[in-house]
């Protein structure tokens, strides 16, 4: 009897440690948000890369793109569960070098995604490349205001390295224009009620605005329901029904657009490929694409909002 209680014994600590490397054997991928179109992509594209290669993975997120502690201590824990490897859209390119150097230290690596952060110890950076989109979105807003009037800038948050790019791509093209002005920059606080407040303060301020230029996807559609009934040209950033819906009823005159499921699927790949002990890049830039109703329903650009989940059915519901 005690030796079958013994054998017992064994069985129920090889189980246990057998599930302790189960859960080792996991790697996690930590977005900014799980808000918005964006983010769902990415971690449906993170997913989709994972399961090809037979590994389990934990998403975790911040509850909003402000919560910086937040996500520091979700790291603090991945760090602790021992994962095979992170996948880190950075909320603050210098709160999270920290806990990034403390998984380099701990043996786990790390690979950035989106937004970029200031530390060399990672395994690869996988993004868009923010700065020309900027660029993108000041030269469409140029054309589409006639190269002439009053512009603003609605930008994202502090220390969001992917947002920032973008300001800063936007800002050193438009001021080539020397017809256009920019004659407000306001942060919209990573919400699409903050973008809306925003426009609406920036037009009661400047009634003569031409045009107006958001970052990312919650001020863009901030400043589309701000904008809506006035002659003021919109060009925003990522793509949403609301978004998506503005293009096809007009209302706004452009979009940029992001590849997130190829954003979270080469994330995923390449800290499996490192893991395997292949050499990824350092650096990939994932494709952006300028979306006006002119080219919103050709091939090449509903392929590409393919991207994002259900979007290419978002535009047959208008602005209301």
């Amino acid at each position: 009897m005690m030796r079958q209680f013994f054998a017992a014994i064994g069985v129920v600590a090889l189980a246990a440690l057998a599930v302790g490397c189960g859960e080792k054997e996991k790697i996690a991928v930590i977005p900014k948000a799980k808000a918005f179109r964006f983010w769902p992509a990415v971690i449906e594209g993170a997913k989709a890369a994972a399961k090809e290669r037979g590994m389990k993975v934990t998403v975790r997120a911040a509850s909003n793109e402000q919560a910086v502690p937040e996500q520091i201590e979700i790291v603090e824990a991945m760090i602790a569960q021992k994962v095979k490897g992170i996948v880190l859209a950075p909320l603050d390119a210098n709160a999270l070098v920290g806990v990034v150097e403390k998984a380099r230290k701990a043996g786990i690596p790390v690979v950035i995604i989106d937004s970029g952060i200031n530390t060399e110890n990672i395994v690869s950076f996988v993004a868009t490349d923010n700065y020309q989109g900027g660029v993108m979105g000041a030269e469409r807003l140029a054309e589409a205001i006639g190269k002439q009037g009053e512009v603003a800038l609605i930008r994202n948050i502090k220390g969001s390295a992917s947002t920032e790019e973008r300001e800063r791509g936007f800002l050193d093209t438009i001021k080539k224009y020397e017809g256009i002005k920019v004659v407000a920059d306001q942060y919209a606080e990573g919400t699409t009620t903050g973008g809306t407040r925003v426009a609406t303060d920036i037009l009661t301020r400047h009634p003569n605005l031409a045009g107006m230029f958001a970052v990312n996807e919650p001020g863009a559609e901030g400043a589309l329901q701000a904008a809506k009934g006035k002659k003021v040209k919109v060009v925003g950033f990522d793509a949403s029904d609301l978004l998506v819906g503005g293009i096809r009823d007009g209302s706004l005159d452009a979009t940029i657009v992001q590849a997130p499921y190829e954003m979270g699927h080469k994330g995923v790949t390449f800290l499996l490929d490192h893991i395997e002990g292949k050499q990824p890049p350092k650096k990939f830039d994932t494709p952006i694409k300028l979306v006006t109703k002119d080219n919103i329903d050709t091939k090449e650009v509903q392929d590409h909002l393919a991207g994002y989940r259900d979007v290419r059915e978002a535009g047959k519901r208008a602005v209301k």
